[in-house]
């Protein structure tokens, strides 16, 4: 049954989307698999009961949770406090640089120029590459996620990036991830058919300490209930717009555009907090939930969860602290979904493979079976997992645990493998790859370093830092534009397909 909610658009500050209330202390009892449930109309309340009709008593947090209350259209308040207009024009620069395949368009351009553009020219150049024939470019009254099915999950392509390698830089203060993120979305290859691409940002929590500056620490870490990571939200938009309606305006400009979205969050109970405290999850389980559910109605489509895998199995763990049990697990996702009303959403393990357990778990797809280097190994897995349609385990071009060394033509071939690896279009496998797999970063870059520590660059003798940063994050070389020249006609031959 579908438990999508289309949300009328109200008025004004008091304006709250529809969401799908429990109560607060009374909780279903952790079932194994939301195929072992019932589900229940009320119609103001949908629920999921247990077989048993058993209830599970959770221990309060002490937490409060709100939902999203921001303004209705984020997008257009953003390009208000941009512009102090309403209209939108159409963008010659973004005209001159489309890529067209004549049933998607992007723009072909090398991200240290799309970074230097301003907010408001990215929002033109979505409103001009989105726009239909032979009408004005405008921002729509109401953008909902695109609609690639409650499944779609199961056969996306996942792109990570990580907003602090294209926040702005200035002195010791790092800001404005989402701008970063927003002003190359344009150019990444979007939707095409019937298999999203997936945009997955890999931070939107605060991390642990010194968060939003340069001595930032891990981004494998996250501060729930404290907000937004400060390296992703804009000190110019403080008392203007809130950080929840910066990110629900990121996400409807993703939208827009064709994507889904997502982010990482972390499982090991040791790389959590709660505004600052220690967590564990006998306390912390509704805290995590709700951490979750604000950002589902922040507009995310997908939570990648850091590190699936070792619910189910433990071998070389590597976290810090405790990891939820398969139960729990279990429980929290169906949670998710009931809370939010949404069957549509995909939740990702890193590194689960095709073990059906991790389908029991409610998990929509799994990052571990293997690299794509060899095309008849990825399409004899894609047959083999073709039976289940709920879940499947597929191949990476690359991870955040990438060295930077591998060659353009070895990411070329996993990235073929990754999106024609099947003889049958409808038993594609999911596949992972980060932004570099599409714009090189510097040579040597290494991924995991990169989501550990902030690494300030210094790649030209710009005015500012963060323009000095952004020439040097990535690779300007001719062989590197060659490169993502290669991979837009790898994504062009998919789109048509």
């Amino acid at each position: 049954m579908d438990l999508r909610i289309t949300c009328p658009l109200g008025s004004g500050k008091n304006y709250v989307p529809v969401r799908q209330y429990i109560n607060k202390v009374s909780y279903l009892n952790r079932s194994k698999s939301i195929d072992n449930t019932k589900f229940y109309d009320f119609g103001d309340r949908k629920l999921f009961i247990n077989r048993k009709n058993s209830v599970f008593i959770n221990k309060p947090s002490g937490l409060s949770f709100t939902g999203y209350y921001g303004d209705p259209q984020p997008l257009k308040k953003l390009f208000w406090i941009c512009t102090g207009k309403n209209d939108v024009y159409e963008d010659n620069w973004t005209k001159d640089h489309i890529y067209s395949t004549g049933y998607r368009k992007w723009v072909n351009a090398p991200p240290n120029e799309l970074l230097t553009r301003t907010p408001e020219q990215v929002i033109q150049s979505v409103c001009t590459i989105t726009k239909p024939d032979l009408q004005y470019p405008g921002i729509p009254p109401y953008i909902p996620s695109p609609d690639y099915g409650d499944k779609w999950g199961r056969f996306a392509n996942y792109i990570e990036i990580n907003p602090r390698l294209v926040a702005k830089y200035d002195g010791d203060r790092i800001s404005e991830g989402l701008f970063g993120v927003m002003k190359i979305l344009p150019a990444i290859p979007p939707s095409g058919g019937k298999c999203a691409n997936c945009i997955v940002l890999s931070q939107l929590y605060p991390s642990i300490s010194n968060d939003g500056s340069i001595y930032d620490g891990s981004l494998y870490c996250a501060n729930l209930h404290s907000g937004i990571s400060k390296n992703l939200t804009s000190d110019g938009l403080f008392g203007k717009m809130g950080a929840d309606e910066q990110v629900k305006a990121f996400n409807d400009l993703a939208h827009m555009l064709g994507f889904k979205t997502g982010f990482r969050m972390p499982l090991s109970a040791g790389q959590l907090r709660v505004k600052g405290h220690e967590f564990n999850w006998y306390d912390h389980e509704k805290a995590f939930i709700d951490a979750c559910v604000w950002a589902v109605e922040l507009g995310f489509d997908s939570i990648y969860f850091d590190s699936g895998k070792h619910i189910i199995d433990r071998d070389g763990y590597s976290g810090v602290g405790d990891l939820p049990n398969h139960q729990q697990m279990a429980y929290m996702l169906n949670q998710i979904r009931l809370q939010t009303g949404r069957c549509d959403l995909a939740f990702v393990g890193e590194k689960c493979n095709d073990d059906y357990r991790y389908k029991e778990l409610g998990l929509t797809a799994g990052t571990d079976w293997g690299k794509a280097d060899n095309i008849f190994s990825v399409k004899h897995e894609a047959q083999k997992q073709a039976y289940n349609r709920e879940y499947a385990a597929g191949p990476e071009v690359s991870n955040d645990n990438d060295c930077g060394q591998l060659r353009f033509e070895e990411r070329l071939n996993r990235l073929n493998s990754c999106l024609w690896g099947f003889d049958d279009k409808y038993n594609k496998l999911p596949s992972y790859m980060q932004i570099h797999d599409i714009f090189p970063l510097s040579p040597y870059t290494n991924t995991h370093d990169s989501m550990m520590y902030v690494k300030k660059m210094n790649g030209s003798d710009a005015w500012t830092d963060c323009e000095r940063h952004w020439a040097g994050v990535f690779n300007t070389s001719s062989e590197a534009r060659q490169y993502t020249n290669n991979v837009y006609h790898i994504f062009e031959n998919a789109i048509r397909y």
